[in-house]
């Protein structure tokens, strides 16, 4: 998206956010050990050292899904962006939740560098994170890239990298039933069957920011242990 298209304090905010979000999705994925260490490279953002997939279908997925989520985040309809890591039966073992909200009633020009100061320290939180999440399972690597079709619902995904032992998956939350939209990116998003707990999670907050015109909230969401047993 050209910054000329996004003039408004929500576009220019949600532009902000969303390329925040592409470069924090694939922290999260390094992070996991998901794939070699050799599948990332080092790269600086916001003046930070991250991670960037080096392979350009990993790499184009990440980038799609959160992109198609700018429209929706500049009108406010997406409450929550989510990286799920599910074990070999298909059941969530533990989520990355993303809790947005942009003031839609904010009229004042976006202060860009104060904006990305704020959500920089999202970037360095995550990568001393690690101590917080759990291991995954050891497998092999099977990527499973989905062709989908045409259609939106609440809660939706787009790329699943599929394991031996488990997978992952980029799902959003949305606080109302989106339209169909024409733009290409939108086109990548479909309806999810993702199983959900049955008991309220554990929560470990990891950052917060306050402010105008976004707060942003990032915290892990494991089974709680009666689940876990059950």
């Amino acid at each position: 998206m050209e910054r000329s298209e996004a003039q408004s304090p929500e576009g220019e905010t949600a532009r902000i956010l969303v390329e925040f979000l592409e470069v924090a999705v694939t922290s999260i994925v390094f992070l996991k050990e998901v794939y070699p260490a050799g599948a990332f490279e080092r790269r600086r953002y916001m003046n930070v050292v991250v991670q960037r997939a080096r392979h350009p279908e990993l790499r184009e997925y990440i980038h799609s899904a959160v992109n198609g989520l700018l429209p929706f985040i500049q009108k406010g309809q997406v409450e929550r962006v989510a990286v799920i890591f599910f074990n070999a039966d298909n059941i969530p073992v533990e989520r990355y939740i993303f809790k947005l909200m942009i003031n839609q009633s904010y009229g004042s020009k976006v202060e860009e560098g104060e904006l990305e100061f704020s959500l920089r320290s999202f970037l360095t939180k995550l990568s001393v994170s690690q101590s917080l999440s759990k291991v995954l399972p050891n497998g092999s690597l099977q990527p499973n890239y989905l062709s989908v079709p045409n259609l939106l619902h609440q809660m939706i995904v787009v790329f699943v990298a599929s394991f031996l032992c488990c997978r992952w998956e980029i799902t959003a939350y949305f606080r109302s039933l989106p339209q169909v939209d024409t733009s290409k990116d939108a086109e990548f998003w479909i309806p999810t069957n993702t199983q959900q707990w049955q008991q309220p999670p554990l929560i470990t907050p990891i950052k917060s920011m306050n402010s105008d015109p976004l707060n942003v909230q990032l915290y892990l969401e494991h089974p709680s242990f009666s689940e876990t047993k059950s």
